[in-house]
């Protein structure tokens, strides 16, 4: 068997982590990084802000020279780790914290260094925003991360205050943090592997022994049992499937001996007619003695006539279900009608009849034609079966609107095995087949099939060698006022 399902969980889960892989790689370390640059460029521009309320104003004021802006700047530039810069709003450099000669220069009256002009310098480029990315005008040899402040006196803007931090900074706090998130998806890849450890013998194992028994029971061989015992819905799934094979073998089986059946019943009657006609031919049978075999194959024709019927009569029943022609009539009268039909043969074997009726007349609603089909195959089978000079029992009572209606013999009886599939199409135990010469097999299922379009019950109770009891219950008439 290919495992195929594994080999797609398997390639399911490296793909998986693959593209968790490629994600964070990409996606979620550039997010991080842009986070990072907001937040540092926020808090940048806090610094900026309050670097030119607190000391730049007072340079244009002349509350203070450059040289002490310069002290003080280079002291906050270490604490930010960043390069502070005073650019005036024509793009001269007035002061740089990490170059003290910037500041000197520009407070020397005789200027012998030249100012430092920002080429191409343009508050513009900033856009909408405060901070930018990039060399800064070719300032650095890297990008930074640069935020500016306006320095304003008495509105009019005078200048603005730069603060420069290396890009490098912020992607190096990026790729820690991303560090810890690939160490945090090691451990979870790592759990996620034992799970599918713990998936692999708890579920696909199971799953896959099911399937291999399957196709054993897919080729016809029931016996195979799948060996799973979990109180999971796996586990109840494998019951239910070897039940189901038990139940398929067992039908297997039924379905062996119904062949048997339909061929023995068809075959013997078969054989017998033509063993007749071919000695009336070949005159192995006088003329005068033909009379008396012609009668013989009138009677095995007959019972293959009925045999063909019940089966229409079954197929009929099944494909279109049974019309009912309800009606309220009295059971009592029907079973003596009934049993009228029996009298030849009862006197034969010496059977008679006890009857235990409730009332003179019972009314009963139902198809009055198909109640009395039950009763003929009922007692057909009570007779059948019993013993000669023996009784049969046939009792009615009224029980919660319901009437029961009873037939009991003191025959053969029916094996304890068997009770269940006499309902079965062409099923007859091994004890009545030496007995049923002229059944059928099809009796006791049209009674089924009957009693369940009228939407009734019927059941059997019965011991070997003791005798059985067929009970069916019809509907009491509201007519009925006994």
């Amino acid at each position: 068997m290919k495992r195929r399902l594994y080999l797609k969980l398997l390639l399911s889960y490296i793909l998986f982590f693959i593209l968790a892989l490629l994600i964070v790689n990409t996606f979620t370390h550039k997010q991080t990084v842009n986070y990072l640059e907001k937040t540092e460029a926020a808090r940048l521009y806090r610094e900026a802000n309050l670097i030119s309320v607190n000391y730049a104003t007072n340079y244009y004021r002349n509350a203070n020279s450059l040289g002490s802006i310069q002290t003080e700047l280079e002291t906050l530039s270490s604490y930010l780790s960043s390069d502070i810069w005073m650019v005036s709003s024509g793009g001269i450099l007035l002061l740089d914290s990490s170059d003290s000669t910037v500041a000197k220069n520009v407070a020397s009256a005789d200027l012998t260094l030249p100012l430092q002009f920002i080429e191409g310098f343009d508050i513009g480029d900033f856009g909408n925003k405060y901070y930018k990315t990039g060399t800064f005008y070719d300032s650095y040899t890297e990008d930074v991360l640069t935020v500016f402040a306006p320095i304003t006196i008495g509105f009019e803007q005078r200048g603005y205050i730069l603060i420069h931090e290396k890009l490098s900074q912020i992607t190096g706090t990026a790729n820690g943090f991303i560090n810890l998130t690939f160490s945090t998806m090691g451990l979870v890849f790592l759990c996620s592997f034992v799970i599918l450890l713990i998936f692999t013998f708890v579920i696909y194992m199971p799953i896959r022994k099911i399937t291999e028994t399957a196709d054993h029971y897919a080729k016809g061989e029931f016996d195979e049992v799948i060996q799973v015992h979990s109180n999971d819905e796996i586990g109840h799934l494998a019951d239910t499937l070897n039940f189901m094979a038990k139940e398929l073998g067992a039908h297997e089986e039924d379905q062996r001996k119904f062949v048997s059946n339909v061929s023995h019943d068809f075959r013997s009657p078969l054989t017998s007619i033509k063993g007749y006609v071919e000695a009336m031919i070949d005159g192995t049978i006088p003329v005068e003695m033909q009379g008396k075999y012609l009668n013989i194959i009138l009677s095995e024709t007959e019972r293959l006539n009925k045999l063909t019927q019940s089966l229409l009569d079954l197929n009929r029943f099944g494909q279109h279900g049974m019309m009912l022609d309800m009606a309220d009539f009295d059971i009592n009268n029907l079973i003596r009608s009934t049993l009228l039909a029996f009298e030849g043969r009862c006197n034969e074997k010496g059977i008679s009849f006890d009857l235990v009726l409730t009332g003179d007349e019972l009314l009963v609603r139902a198809d009055m034609s198909k109640i009395q089909q039950v009763l003929h195959n009922l007692i057909d089978n009570a007779v059948k079966f019993s013993h000669h000079n023996s009784s049969i029992t046939i009792e009615t009572r009224i029980k919660n609107e319901k009437v029961l209606v009873s037939i009991k013999d003191s025959g053969i009886g029916i094996p304890a095995d068997s009770v269940k599939k006499i309902w079965d199409r062409f099923y007859k135990t091994d004890l009545s087949r030496g007995k049923d010469k002229r059944g059928t097999g099809l009796g006791l299922s049209i009674v089924k099939e009957i009693m369940q379009a009228h939407q009734e019950n019927i059941n059997v109770i019965s011991t070997e060698g003791v005798g059985t009891e067929f009970i069916f219950t019809l509907p009491r008439s509201p007519k009925d006022n006994n």
